[in-house]
């Protein structure tokens, strides 16, 4: 799906400072907030907001939005895709809808503690841990992944009794959830406010508690499906799966799932971005007439030619033998290193002999001529 800038989501300027965001962000959230609002489209909305404001609020997430804009954040982008996911609401929130209010979890989650204990609430976030080889991330694959989540109980609907007549209102806080308690001080009364002790905020209490989640309406549950993974996918990458997380309270939504990718390096190829990079050893003689030789890549062997006169430590590509991913192809880098033998045959030694002696003679002419220019300057 394209995504609207974080700028125009907040209605602020690229140039905004850390007070304009923060306060174009409360007027939005008091406006958009699903507990509160009457919007339609507020969940969505609610939700855009939150993940803006999670990224431009942060010094080092905003640098690579501006950078690289959205992409900085999806599969394989600079440095992965944290979003919202872990980031704290409680305290903007708390400022935004005063301190009774609960915080915001994490990503594009609702408020935490409603004033209803009955109202939908978004599931929690979900993060794991990914293990991939460097071929399945070069070219891409898909795998299983098998994850333990909580969620509304099967058996009883989340209803947490074995039957629906089990299931009375509290007559401790009478369907509220929570309690007043009046104490005396010597500024005068005080009233405060808690959490029901008896139905623990749900405002309900069950005769017959279901024998699967013992009352609790929610039990955990394995939840297994397949994730495909683009090639060219990073070491260190997030993804975000949305809806497989923890499922959502009283008819609210599933969190999401937070992938956090981790490639197995491999011993000869080195990967950055969509190129490659390896180092491949070659003779003196090769690296001085030049040669053509057999190179490793990631789709098969390739010629490589290495020009005449090639020297230690020099770096030839070879285009499109990278990773080719959906936005773009990537090249192979080859460093060629000259080994220098540590046993040589007599017949070795003496064609090396013969090539110091030109040397050497080459070595004493440019002495000779080093000397006449010294003389005429």
């Amino acid at each position: 799906m394209d995504k609207r800038d974080f700028y125009d989501v907040l209605g602020v300027s690229k140039g905004a400072d850390e007070k304009e965001i923060k306060k174009a962000f409360k007027g939005l959230a008091r406006k958009y907030h699903p507990d509160v609002s009457k919007e339609e489209n507020a969940e969505e909305k609610f939700k855009e907001i939150q993940e803006a404001y999670a990224v431009l609020s942060d010094a080092n997430k905003r640098s690579q939005y501006d950078q690289f804009g959205h992409a900085a954040f999806e599969q394989g982008g600079a440095g992965g895709f944290g979003g919202a996911g872990g980031f704290d609401f409680g305290d903007i929130f708390s400022e935004i809808f005063g301190s009774g209010f609960g915080g915001g979890g994490g990503f594009g989650g609702f408020g935490g503690q409603s004033q209803n204990p009955n109202a939908p609430r978004r599931g929690r976030d979900v993060e794991t841990t990914v293990n991939l080889s460097f071929k399945e991330a070069a070219f891409g694959t898909k795998k299983d992944i098998s994850i333990n989540v909580e969620k509304k109980c099967e058996t009883c609907d989340g209803k947490g009794s074995k039957n629906p007549s089990d299931v009375t209102t509290c007559t401790t806080c009478n369907g509220h959830g929570k309690v007043q308690r009046t104490q005396r001080t010597i500024l005068g009364n005080m009233v405060s406010e808690s959490i029901c002790p008896t139905c623990n905020g749900k405002g309900k209490q069950i005769k017959t508690p279901c024998n699967e989640c013992h009352g609790n309406g929610r039990s955990h549950y394995n939840k297994e499906f397949t994730v495909t993974f683009d090639a060219g996918v990073e070491n260190g990458a997030y993804m975000r799966i949305p809806g497989r997380g923890e499922g959502g309270y009283n008819g609210g939504p599933d969190g999401d799932l937070f992938l956090n990718i981790r490639v197995t390096g491999d011993k000869f190829f080195k990967q950055q971005g969509h190129d490659i990079f390896v180092d491949i050893p070659i003779t003196y003689t090769q690296a001085a007439l030049g040669s053509t030789i057999a190179i490793p890549t990631i789709h098969g062997d390739v010629d490589l030619k290495v020009p005449a006169g090639t020297q230690n430590g020099s770096r030839l590509r070879l285009r499109g033998k990278g990773i080719h991913a959906k936005r773009g192809h990537g090249d192979q880098y080859v460093t060629v290193n000259i080994k220098v033998p540590t046993s040589l045959s007599s017949e070795e030694k003496k064609i090396l002999k013969n090539l110091a002696d030109v040397e050497g003679d080459h070595s004493k002419q440019k002495g000779l001529f080093e000397s006449i220019k010294s003389i005429f300057n």
